[in-house]
Parts: structure tokens; sequence; C-alpha cells
């Protein structure tokens, strides 16, 4: 699909406040889905006393701002799909209790839970579409512990969730798009809004203008951006797998160098892909930037040990030392990436929702866009895709953007260029060691317990072989090396 401008928009900070400025200059609809939304925080922080509400005419709580949109923007039809279960979170908020009370005096906000999926799965998809003609895809949920600047300060006040506890660093990534790939992405989202229940969204006719924000800059103007989903089977829908189909067919596609920022490394699709590649003569440069444990202890017992046993066996097969990942951080506090981004020599961009793990492959709701310098009509994109690459890692490390390009060719490669930054700036990315682990932990990551790869396999332990199973790429290659090493 042709999007006219495209943008992405790196960090929590940035996006509340271009998708503020994007909902005032919308007139006829709103659609917003997402894995969570908090009503209480705010999507603009730290103003000075001449920009608060009543100074600029509107509220930036989330919840007050939809309330006023609705009250003055008077053929405004305002969607707002929630995953099902992120109701029990929902319980603890008393305040959004009173906004949804608030929302329903409103005949034209509609706020529904996403039940649409089999028993263990989960609605994960992070999109917003304004008047058909403005959307968004990637990473990033309107919703509390999710603000945060490129510069991630250890300490910075505004970091605070709604009830004034303060939190860690955050990274994510997500991008605007504007154009018939908004079409696209409406007709997915009414997709998705009537499967959850809603019924059919009326049209709405064209008004002059765009919502696009007035500060953001285009990284990219006409061009052509895919779409690729994940979707489970439920009642008669089929499952969709293209997030995994288009990751293996790009992986093998890598000539140069992959890097990537994922919150979760744990898809055996994902890592017998990436073995078989550092397994040639001349493998592509693999670089993951990843958080140091996954978010809650339920998902550092399904994510990190399988972490741990992915890498491990990626590890023996790079005999050429060109795989690694890495942790951010800022001072002595790691940073947080729930970001879901690959780029591909330069020439391919990928975000989305979609993370490198099992669930992302095959069990929940994902939504990814993807730009292909190599499609007629798009090699003009290259130039900005290098551009994004380059500035993710000076964000990490903590370098000026226009110094990266020289320390990579000075050191050859992501990997080189990091360790030589390692102790210059209070960013840095930190190498990742996969630990030892004990029976426990390991039986737990190889049974793919908690993140499994098909629906039916939901809490089976070792369902069809589990992470290692008998006959796959992985298991083989383990049992190889494994006899190589002598074990």
């Amino acid at each position: 699909m042709k999007a006219t401008r495209a943008s992405v928009v790196v960090d929590a900070a940035d996006y509340f406040a271009f998708m503020q400025d994007a909902m005032l200059r919308s007139r006829r609809r709103i659609l917003l889905i997402g894995w969570d939304f908090d009503t209480r925080i705010h999507l603009e922080r730290g103003r000075r006393w001449w920009q608060r509400p009543w100074k600029r005419g509107y509220p930036s709580r989330l919840g007050s701002f939809i309330a006023w949109l609705a009250r003055h923007r008077k053929k405004l039809d305002i969607r707002i799909l929630k995953w099902s279960v992120g109701a029990l979170s929902t319980m603890g908020r008393a305040s959004m209790w009173w906004d949804l009370l608030r929302w329903v005096r409103h005949p034209r906000i509609n706020f529904r839970f996403d039940t649409a999926h089999p028993v263990g799965c989960t609605h994960h998809q992070k999109i917003a579409v304004l008047d058909n003609k403005l959307a968004v895809c990637g990473g990033i949920d309107i919703t509390d512990k999710r603000w945060d600047t490129r510069d991630h300060k250890e300490d910075d006040p505004r970091r605070k969730t709604p009830r004034g506890v303060p939190y860690e660093p955050w990274h994510d990534a997500t991008m605007m798009m504007e154009g018939d790939v908004a079409l696209a992405l409406a007709e997915l989202g009414q997709d998705r809004w009537t499967r959850a229940g809603g019924r059919k969204l009326p049209d709405t006719e064209d008004t002059p203008g765009t919502p696009w924000p007035e500060a953001l800059d285009a990284q990219f103007e006409n061009v052509e951006i895919g779409i690729a989903r994940t979707r489970a089977a439920y009642r008669d829908w089929e499952a969709v797998d293209e997030i995994e189909q288009l990751y293996l067919q790009q992986i093998a596609g890598a000539k140069k160098w992959i890097y990537a920022e994922s919150q979760y490394f744990a898809s055996r699709s994902i890592a017998e892909a990436m073995i078989a590649r550092l397994r040639e003569d001349d493998p592509p440069e693999i670089v993951i930037v990843h958080p140091l444990n996954a978010d809650g202890w339920l998902e550092q017992q399904a994510m990190d040990h399988a972490r741990a046993e992915l890498v491990r066996s990626i590890e023996e097969a790079d005999t050429k030392g060109r795989f690694s990942i890495w942790f951010p951080y800022s001072g002595e506090t790691p940073v947080y990436v729930h970001a879901k981004i690959m780029i591909i020599d330069d020439e391919i961009l990928r975000i989305g929702s979609a993370n490198l793990n099992n669930r992302s492959m095959g069990l929940d709701s994902e939504c990814d866009v993807f730009i292909d310098a190599n499609r007629e009509g798009n090699g003009h994109a290259r130039e900005a895709i290098g551009g994004l690459r380059r500035s993710l890692i000076a964000e990490h490390c903590g370098l000026a953007e226009g110094d990266v390009w020289e320390l990579l060719s000075r050191y050859g490669s992501m990997a080189g260029l990091i360790d030589h930054s390692q102790g210059d700036s209070y960013r840095s990315l930190k190498r990742y060691h996969p630990p030892d682990l004990n029976a426990v932990q390991e039986t737990l990551a190889q049974s793919a317990l908690l993140d499994p790869e098909d629906p039916n396999d939901m809490f089976e332990p070792f369902a069809k072989g589990g992470l290692f199973r008998k006959g796959s790429r992985l298991a083989r290659y383990r049992e190889k090396f494994r006899r190589i090493r002598g074990k």
C-alpha cells in the first residue's frame, strides 16, 4: 500500500505528543486498537505554567481528553478496543472506571474489550487510524509506564505512574503513516472491531486536510508499505502466520547485517533461521537489542530461560563471531526494551507489535508494517532506513548520531563499535552471556509451556517435543555441536 509520507517515532514522549496533535486534527473517526489503554495517563508532561490545559484549551489527561474531543468535535466517532484480560488491570484503576462511566454518556464514544481469541492467546496489536487518512502501527500502547524520552535519563521526575511511583527507563517505537496504507489498516481495524463483537462501522465522509501532526517531519515520502499479521485459528477464522513467514524470508535474504530490537527472544523458528545463516561461509552480522529481563516474574520464567537456551545454541553455531545480543543501560539502570524493530542491510525496515517469541508467530493477534527499498519505486527509502539504524545505535550508546557511520567503518561491525564505545557515555549497551540454568529452569525453558507455538499446545508441557523437538533443526544443531565439543 502506498504512503504519501511516513515516520518512525522513537519513544513515547514524542509519540504521545504527536498522537494528541493528530487526534485534535481528526474530524470524523478515531479508531484505537491496543493491548492496553490507561485513561489516567497524561499525554504531555512537564509543561510550563503558560502551557497548562486551561491555557491550551484542552486537557492532557487521556480520559479527560477523549471526553473533551467528543464534546468539541460534533461529528467525531471514537472507537477504542482493548484486550479483554486487560479488564483485570482496569479493576485496580478506580479513576479509569469513572472515565468509562463518563464516556458512556457520549453516544460517539464506544469502548470495547476484545475477547475474540482462543484461551491463553492475547489481542496484542497496537493500531490507530484517524479519519482513514493517518494510521499508526508499532509497539507503543497508550498506557501506564510507557512514557519516556530518547535520553532515557536514569532519574527523570516526569517518569512516574499515575499514582506517582517512579519507573525505570522504557524504550519503544512505532510508525505513523499517511495515504492508502491508512485505508488498509482501517479495514484491518474494522475487521478486528467486528470480530470482537462490535457493529459494522458506518462509512465516514471525506474531509479536507489531514490529521498528520504539524511538528512531525516525514522520514519517508511516496513509499510502498507492506502489512503482515499473526492470528490464531478461532471459530471459523483461519490462522494467519504472515509475520513468521516474512521474518524467515527476510532473515534468509540478509546480505550484510541484521539489526533488531525485541522485548523477547524465544522463538524456535527465528533461532533456527539465524543459525542457518551463521553457519554459512560469509554470514551476516546479527545484533539484537533486548531488555535485561522480561517484565514480570511469569514472563521471566517463560522468556528469560528460553532465551538462554536459544542463545547458547546460536553461539555454538556462530564460529565466526557474527551474533551478539545486548542490554541498554542508562548509568547503572537497565533500560527496558519494548520496541519491535528489524532493519536489514539498511534496505528493509519492519516495525510493529510482534516480538521474537513463539506467541507472536502463532498465538496472539499481531500487526507489523515494513518498507523494502528493493521494491520498485522504494529505492529512495534506503537513506532514511540507514539513518534510523544509526540513530538507534547512537541512542543506545550515547553517541552523536553523525559519528556513527564513521565509527562503523572504523571498527568494521556494529558489535565492534559497541565494544569500543563502552565507558565513554552514561548510555551503554552491555553484552548478554547466557547464564547456566539449573535443572528446573532448563526443563521449563525446553518445555515451551508458557510460550507455545500453537494455541492447542497451551499449558501442555513439551507439546510436539518442546523447544528442542525431535527432528527440528534446532535439536539437530544442538546435538551436532555437543558431539563436536564432546558433551
